[in-house]
């Protein structure tokens, strides 16, 4: 899944890069337009990720070891990418402030944990309709992750940055499971804004999945 995850978001790198070219230059971002194509890329991720589990073990239904590791890999890595982008918004808007403020990402909290509870209602939805799960668009993704994942070098330098995702994956599992237990995390990191405020961060997620 690491894998996976790391071609899925190079490849959809040039679906977002193909949507910027596109737009108009004097229209700025819309908190409505950034979270419906952030609405698209998850149920396509969605969709991918349920097309794996069901090739992999070449049935017409998800086993419930891989629905389990599924949704709980799903649920760690979009809270992870959910906190990556709450704390590099806050970043931005203490580091250039309002008169820079068209350089800061958009990030809206609410709308953030509806795309999260979307995507991961669509893949229990896919649990109970696999057929739902087959679009030429999903496939495509499906075929061309297969395709970079056995090229050669391209391959082999995927399978590396995929490995690294999902150690950061296990990281903040393990460090939620840790939390829970002891109160505080198995590994700390810190995070510095404006050189005078230092906060412990124990959820940060690594910048492998940002391709």
């Amino acid at each position: 899944m690491g894998v996976m995850f790391a071609v899925f978001a190079f490849l959809w790198g040039f679906v977002r890069l193909s949507i910027t070219l596109l737009r108009p230059k004097h229209f700025e971002r819309s908190i409505i337009e950034e979270y419906s194509i952030k609405t698209l890329q998850y149920f396509f991720l969605i969709d991918v990720t349920f097309l794996f589990c069901l090739h992999h073990n070449n049935s017409g239904y998800i086993l419930p070891y891989e629905l389990y590791t599924g949704t709980l890999i799903l649920v760690v890595y979009f809270v992870g990418k959910l906190q990556n982008r709450q704390k590099r918004s806050t970043l931005f808007k203490a580091s250039l402030g309002e008169s820079m403020k068209f350089l800061t990402p958009v990030f809206n909290l609410k709308a953030e944990i509806g795309v999260i509870l979307f995507g991961i209602g669509m893949f229990v939805f896919f649990i109970f309709y696999p057929d739902f799960a087959q679009n030429p668009i999903s496939n495509w993704f499906y075929a061309s992750i297969i395709g970079i994942e056995e090229a050669p070098i391209i391959g082999f330098i995927f399978k590396v940055i995929g490995f690294f995702i999902l150690l950061s994956i296990l990281n903040k599992l393990i460090n939620g499971v840790f939390y829970l237990v002891s109160g505080k995390p198995l590994v700390t990191t810190q995070m510095h804004v404006n050189d005078d405020v230092t906060k412990d961060d124990s959820s940060k997620f690594d910048d492998f999945e940002e391709l």
